[in-house]
């Protein structure tokens, strides 16, 4: 077959997520792209389990894979091959722990090239807001990354400065001039205290919510002031929802998200000197936790993402909890922990699944997380019954820990499909790498485009 012949295929499902429910379906593909939705078939090209489901393919807004500079920590290879096993068929790459840290078109373009034939699947890229890029950042747009991210407090990465105040207030005027969007770990240094030993509690005591909501709600008044698009990561306390209604209801552009230990790990369950816990903000108490839920069923939370911020293993197998590295390694297990939780509260899979596919796809503007026509055939074929009790050998990781070894989880990826081609197998592991680096829309609303390297302009449409 020539590499120019149009391929096509079909994959039917009797319980297919398609708008906001589960139906029968077969959605057809045609080069790489959803072409149609029918009914049915039991003929199709493939047709799935009915003991499964098919979902669009999930999309992770907040991923650390650290390359170039720290692949020992992740990296390109083994941190897309650990979404494909679960599920995320688009992640968007943060800034830092790379070095050189994302903060010029320059260094985009390197690590554009260490990705370069090493993605399982579809990756877009963070930009970084720190002092000395102030005036610049809209260039970093142009180069291609999907909006900018400061820190309030220090990020732990000394090539990454935080911002004070008034520097935030001018990253954010500087990005409403170009609808950009800035992102902020907001955490304020002053009610930050020192974490020493290895009793968890004292850990979570030196992080306190008000750390988050002061830095919550400086993020609000300036969104407010400058007109610009303002993202809260990781949020964990739940006191912070109250601010981000009250300042939606007031016209600010605000939108959060949370991540899957905040809504499946409680503090009071975690052990002392286990460092694979340790994340900033930290995991909370179950009241917290229930607050959260809240937040993710009236809307106010816009996104579940994992905030995978791996590390070697000396660094996070400590048992002094001020000095183990503060990262989460969840970036293949996010669904079935939300899901573990979701289903054990009676909430139905529908009601999680857009927190994890259009959800964090609107707050990037990619064109990503529906099964609808004319989208890119990701796909996965997901087992919502099936329970496993996850050990290191099932992590695809570099490093494989996790919060939830020796944890049951409910729900396993059984396949992942990257623009129709099968790209993950359960049992069989990685198939293909065939990712590719992905690009918001345009003022134009053309469909994302395609970067050449070093040149920073769209050069037309991906073929998927």
């Amino acid at each position: 077959m020539s590499p120019d012949t149009p391929t096509s295929t079909s994959i039917a499902a009797r319980r297919a997520f398609v708008g906001d429910s589960f139906r029968p379906a077969t959605v057809r593909i045609t080069d790489g792209r959803i072409t149609g939705i029918g009914r049915f078939d039991p003929h199709a090209e493939v047709v799935v389990d009915d003991r499964h489901v098919l979902l669009p393919g999930l999309v992770d807004s907040h991923v650390h894979l650290n390359e170039p500079g720290r692949t020992s920590w992740e990296g390109f290879s083994t941190g897309t091959a650990a979404a494909a096993a679960g599920g995320v068929t688009t992640l968007v790459e943060m800034p830092l722990n790379s070095v050189p840290v994302t903060t010029t078109p320059a260094a985009l373009a390197a690590k554009r090239e260490a990705a370069a034939g090493q993605l399982a699947v579809d990756v877009a890229y963070w930009g970084g807001a720190v002092p000395e890029n102030l005036g610049s950042l809209a260039a970093l747009l142009d180069a291609g990354v999907v909006g900018v991210k400061c820190f309030l407090a220090p990020s732990g990465i000394d090539e990454f400065g935080h911002l004070s105040a008034d520097e935030l207030e001018r990253a954010l005027a500087e990005l409403a001039a170009v609808d950009g969007l800035l992102i902020a770990h907001a955490e304020l240094a002053e009610h930050l205290g020192e974490a020493a030993g290895p009793v968890f509690a004292d850990f979570v005591a030196s992080r306190p919510p008000a750390a988050e909501v002061e830095a919550v709600r400086l993020v609000i008044e300036a969104a407010r002031r400058t007109g610009a698009r303002a993202h809260i990561v990781h949020v964990s306390a739940a006191e912070t929802l109250a601010l981000v209604r009250s300042a939606r209801a007031e016209g600010v552009r605000i939108t959060i998200e949370t991540c899957p230990h905040y809504l499946a790990l409680d503090a009071a369950r975690v052990p002392d000197g286990e460092g694979r816990f340790k994340c900033c903000p930290p995991i909370r108490d179950a009241a917290n936790q229930d607050a959260l839920w809240e937040g993710v069923l009236d809307g106010t939370i816009d996104a579940i993402v994992s905030d995978h911020s791996p590390a070697t293993l000396d660094m996070k197998n400590v048992s002094d909890l001020g000095a183990a590295w503060g990262g989460i390694a969840g970036l293949q297990t996010g669904l079935a922990a939300v899901w573990t939780e979701a289903r054990r509260r009676g909430i139905p899979l529908e009601r999680i699944l857009p927190l994890f596919t259009t959800g964090p796809a609107g707050i990037v503007r990619l064109a990503r997380g529906e099964i609808t026509r004319g989208a890119p055939a990701h796909l996965v074929v997901f087992d919502p019954e099936a329970t496993r009790t996850l050990a290191a050998d099932d992590l695809a990781y570099r490093n494989r820990t996790s919060p939830w070894l020796g944890a049951e989880l409910a729900g396993v990826v059984e396949e992942t499909y990257l623009a129709g081609e099968r790209v993950y197998a359960r049992g069989a592991g990685l198939a293909a790498r065939a990712g590719r680096e992905v690009f918001p829309r345009d003022g134009d609303g053309e469909l994302e485009g395609v970067l050449e390297l070093g040149t920073g302009l769209m050069t037309g449409t991906d073929a998927r």
